[in-house]
């Protein structure tokens, strides 16, 4: 039996991971999806990136959980990478999933052309605003999925996208598994690419989009199990 802290990309919150953690829990297994300040029912909570890093630690230290796999999806990648090293022994894996990777002193935006999201924060009152269905086309969605999709979401606070990440130690050092989602891009990212050379970090790929908790939840659940199982 594992402990699971799942933590969605922009604009989600717990429920992204209903699928997922119930195949979990039927694999015997214990999921804790967590929402972030400012996000779903968390809504009007401020929140910039290092905000979402306390509540990824407060969530662990608040259930006291050892032996703990942490999983960001997404954006969460950010979030979730610093709180890994900021649990110290209660780790034991951290998994990202499709997911951008924190880099000590650059934020969420930095290293991709992201001059239009910061134009969108701007324009919408500190917020990155919800998206239309067209947005998740050629991910492996049903239209069914889509609409899940846009109904679990919200604008996502700015500053965590925006605000550097501060780490104290390599992130290779960590004991990670990346999940690379191939309809969203056959190569991982650089920096990830580079983290992939460390004897820590293990690579799967998943032939489905950007949001397999939502495409193919059964599938995640189960490379999230075998990630989480001692070797």
């Amino acid at each position: 039996m594992t402990h699971f802290v799942l933590v969605a990309g922009a604009r989600l919150g717990a429920s992204a991971w209903d699928e997922v953690a119930a195949e979990l829990r039927a694999a015997g297994h214990r999921p804790h999806p967590l929402t972030l300040s400012g996000l779903a029912e968390k809504r009007g909570v401020p929140a910039g990136q290092q905000t979402h890093v306390r509540d990824i630690v407060d969530e662990v230290e608040r259930l006291d959980l050892h032996e703990v796999v942490l999983v960001g999806h997404s954006y969460a990648g950010v979030p979730v990478g610093q709180a890994a090293e900021r649990i110290g022994d209660r780790l034991a894996r951290v998994v990202f999933v499709d997911s951008s990777v924190p880099v000590d002193g650059e934020s969420f935006l930095s290293g991709w052309p992201s001059d239009h999201v910061r134009e969108q924060i701007a324009e919408h009152d500190g917020f990155w605003p919800l998206v239309s269905a067209d947005y998740y086309a050629d991910q492996g969605l049903t239209d069914e999925q889509i609409a899940r999709i846009i109904d679990r979401s919200s604008p996502h606070p700015g500053a965590t996208l925006t605000e550097p990440a501060a780490l104290t130690r390599p992130l290779g050092e960590l004991p990670a598994t990346y999940v690379k989602c191939l309809l969203d891009d056959e190569e991982p990212m650089p920096v990830v690419a580079e983290l992939l050379k460390s004897e820590r970090w293990e690579l799967v790929e998943m032939d489905t989009g950007h949001w397999p908790m939502f495409s193919r939840p059964r599938e995640l659940a189960r490379v999230l199990a075998e990630a989480g199982t001692p070797s």
